[in-house]
C-alpha cells in the first residue's frame, strides 16, 4: 500500500511550511500541518502545462523572446514553455523559497525532464514581485502560478501581486503587445474586472488538471489595451 513519506520541508514568509512528500512513483507538496489538502503533486498538471504553453506559443517567433514565470512549483510550467520556445529565448524563473528550488534540482527535476537544466533557464531565488518592478519593458509574456491563485491565497504577502497595483506593475514589465498569464485553482469574476482596471483586456481559459474530464483550473489569458504599454 502507498503513504505519504516525508522528504523535506521548507519555512514559509508568513509562517509555517511546504512539505514535500513521496508517495509511491509520485511527489507531492502539502501545507504543513495537512490544511487545504495537496497543493500540487507530479501526477495531475495538466493547467500548469498549459500555462507555459499557450502564452509562449504566443511570443516564439518574436526574436529573442524572454518570458518571466512567477513561481517554479514542480516545474512542468517551466518546461511546458521552453518545449513551446526556440533555442534563442530566455525563460527567468522567480521564486521566493530556496527549497522549492533544490526540490527542482534534486528529486522533483526527472519528473518535468530536469527544466532547471536547460541553458535557456535562469532561476532566481528572489520574490516575483520585486522583478516586475525591477525590469519595465523586460519580458514578453509573465505567467504567474503563486500559491492558489488570486482568490485562494494561504500566504497573505501574495495580495499584492493580484491587486489592481501589483497587475499594473505586470503591465509595465511587459513589452509592447506582451501577455500576462495568471493560473488559478478557481474563477473569479472579480479578479477578471481587476485585469481590465489595470488596462488588459482579457479572456479566461478553462483547463482540465488533468487530461480531458474532472477538475479544471482557470488561465486568465491578458494583454494590454492599445496604446497602454
Amino acid at each position: 500500500m502507498k503513504r505519504f513519506v516525508l522528504l523535506d520541508t521548507t519555512p514559509l514568509p508568513d509562517g509555517g511550511a511546504l512539505c514535500l512528500f513521496e508517495y509511491g512513483e509520485d511527489f507531492v507538496i502539502k501545507l504543513e500541518g495537512g490544511k487545504g489538502g495537496q497543493l500540487m503533486n507530479t501526477r495531475t498538471h495538466g493547467s500548469e502545462d498549459a500555462l507555459g504553453r499557450i502564452p509562449c506559443q504566443r511570443v516564439a517567433a518574436r526574436p529573442r523572446p524572454r518570458v518571466l514565470i512567477g513561481g517554479l512549483g514542480m516545474g512542468f510550467t517551466l518546461a511546458a514553455a521552453l518545449e513551446n520556445l526556440g533555442e534563442t529565448a530566455e525563460v527567468v524563473v522567480a521564486e521566493l523559497l530556496p527549497g522549492v528550488i533544490e526540490w527542482n534540482r534534486g528529486p522533483l527535476g526527472a519528473k518535468a525532464g530536469n527544466p532547471l537544466q536547460d541553458p535557456r533557464t535562469q532561476v532566481v531565488n528572489r520574490d516575483v514581485a520585486e522583478l516586475l518592478k525591477a525590469e519595465p519593458g523586460g519580458f514578453d509574456a509573465i505567467m504567474l502560478d503563486i500559491d492558489n491563485g488570486p482568490e485562494g491565497l494561504t500566504q497573505s504577502a501574495n495580495s499584492w501581486l493580484y491587486s489592481v497595483t501589483g497587475l499594473v506593475s505586470c503591465g509595465r514589465a511587459l513589452r509592447p503587445g506582451g501577455t500576462l498569464a495568471v493560473w488559478s485553482a478557481s474563477a473569479d469574476q472579480r479578479f477578471t474586472s481587476d485585469l481590465r482596471k489595470a488596462g488588459f483586456n482579457a479572456e479566461e481559459v478553462k483547463v482540465y488538471a488533468h487530461g480531458n474530464r474532472g477538475t479544471r483550473h482557470t488561465i486568465w489569458m491578458a494583454q494590454l489595451a492599445s496604446g497602454k504599454n
